[in-house]
């Protein structure tokens, strides 16, 4: 291969190509920019120039998030009636609005108002954008075009950290009102950059069966119990780990910068490159049983941290990063496959919402449970967390068998032989081609039924990581 060739092997991994997922690719750029100015400014606005004490600001944020869990499923359903892109786009100007609100809230009621619609803005955002990509990508093509979408938010969290990180310098009211309506623009644009997205025709139920059929479906059920578990690995690298350093290690605390680094940095040029092989449903079963044993050797190699010198617990700490990050990308590649392929067509906003639901639900009760057990207990609790994900990953490949005894799902063909899920090995896909984006100026207001790339019909709609 001459150096040209490489150059644009290692492009093709880097930039998004053009078409659809350079468009959700940019809108995802803007979200996540957004996201990144809540998160650096939010809470010490609401609690050093508003006056809300942090425990009530945890306890509004916490009744946000239970809020948003219970929209997400209905949401999606919403999505799948009136179709997904115009729902999408909708969704998402809502959430600029009332995410707007934040800069005006000047009590503990107020904020638990507007952290309700905006968290449940986000549910819905999510469930709705999941279906419509599901609609305008083709299956094998899925896992990829979410590779391009988590490697691009990671730059976009970090780009809205840097933009927060001015407010904070500068630490004036005004400035952090300020910085929370552009947060509120920024979603909204993201909104609009959907309107470059071809329409998907809505779903029309002409059987008998119930609307929230995914209620019902005791094999995705499993798959979002496991993946709430697996998403823990989130948490514990952002809130159990700082601590982990600061109070029971002996390495020095500007170690947690670093890794972060490396974490962005990894995402950012590896995702893609990881994500091959879990396109099909056997591949992502495999992805999550890696993904499980790597992110226990993780856990052991934070806990070795707590017992070691200085320099043996930087190295311990840095080499736990690397190896988490490699497991994060492996949870992430094999949950995108998973959450597509065991959700029947025709349903995916609804089962996308499902799968968010168990992403929230795992960071949302990871920080109490990181708090208790490697906090509270040592070196002891990062073990139980190890064993958990390994355990959870472990568990795919059956969860895969039992969806098998229900054909329609999106992940299988009726016409093919079960492929059986193999306990070890690996799998190798040829990047896959995206379709291109077509302008929508000329569609009616309404979903109605489109033709992607392909010959494919856009009719079968996901939900991501949260990004």
């Amino acid at each position: 291969m001459t150096a040209t060739a490489r150059l644009r092997a290692v492009t093709a991994e880097l930039v998004p190509p053009a078409g659809v997922v350079r468009v959700v690719s940019l809108s995802n750029l803007a979200k996540t920019a957004a996201h990144g100015i809540i998160m650096s400014v939010s809470v010490l606005y609401f609690t050093t120039s508003i006056g809300i004490s942090a425990t009530k600001v945890g306890l509004a944020l916490t009744i946000g998030a239970a809020v948003g869990m219970l929209v997400a499923v209905p949401a999606g359903h919403a999505a799948d009636i009136f179709g997904p892109r115009n729902a999408t786009v909708l969704a998402m100007i809502a959430l600029g609005l009332v995410t707007c609100g934040y800069a005006f809230a000047t009590s503990f009621w107020w904020l638990t108002a507007v952290a309700c619609l905006v968290l449940a803005g986000e549910s819905a955002t999510d469930a709705s954008r999941g279906a419509l990509v599901a609609g305008v990508v083709p299956p094998e093509e899925r896992v990829r075009a979410w590779s391009y979408f988590r490697a691009v938010a990671n730059l976009g969290v970090t780009l809205g950290a840097v933009i927060g990180g001015i407010g904070l310098y500068f630490d004036s009211q005004a400035g952090y009102r300020a910085l929370l309506l552009l947060a509120g623009a920024l979603f909204a644009v993201a909104g609009l950059a959907y309107l470059r997205v071809p329409v998907v025709p809505p779903t029309r139920n002409t059987e008998a069966q119930p609307s929230l059929v995914v209620l019902r479906d005791r094999p995705y059920a499993a798959f979002v119990v496991l993946n709430a578990l697996l998403v823990m690995n989130g948490p514990l690298l952002t809130v159990a780990l700082p601590i982990w350093i600061a109070q029971r290690t002996e390495a020095p605390t500007a170690i947690y910068p670093a890794i972060l680094v490396i974490n962005t940095i990894c995402v950012v040029l590896l995702q893609v490159r990881v994500s091959r092989g879990a396109e099909r449903l056997d591949g992502g079963a495999r992805a999550w049983q890696r993904a499980g044993l790597v992110l226990a050797a993780c856990c052991v190699l934070f806990a070795l941290a707590g017992g070691l010198p200085v320099w043996a617990a930087v190295a311990a700490l840095l080499a736990g990063a690397l190896v988490h990050v490699l497991g994060e990308m492996l949870h992430s590649s094999g949950a995108w496959s998973l959450a597509y392929g065991l959700a029947p067509e025709g349903s995916h906003g609804q089962y996308q919402g499902l799968f968010g639901m168990s992403t929230q639900l795992g960071s949302t009760i990871t920080p109490f449970a990181a708090t208790v057990l490697i906090i509270g207990f040592g070196w002891s609790g990062w073990l139980v967390f190890g064993a958990v994900m390994c355990a959870a990953g472990l568990l795919a490949p059956a969860v895969v068998r039992a969806a098998r005894k229900n054909p329609t799902r999106s992940g299988f063909s009726a016409t093919d032989e079960p492929a059986k899920v193999p306990e070890t090995g690996s799998a190798t896909a040829e990047p896959a081609k995206v379709p291109e984006a077509r302008s929508t100026t000329d569609e009616p207001a309404t979903d109605e039924p489109t033709t992607v790339a392909g010959g494919e019909s856009a009719g079968d709609p996901l939900s991501s990581d949260r990004s």
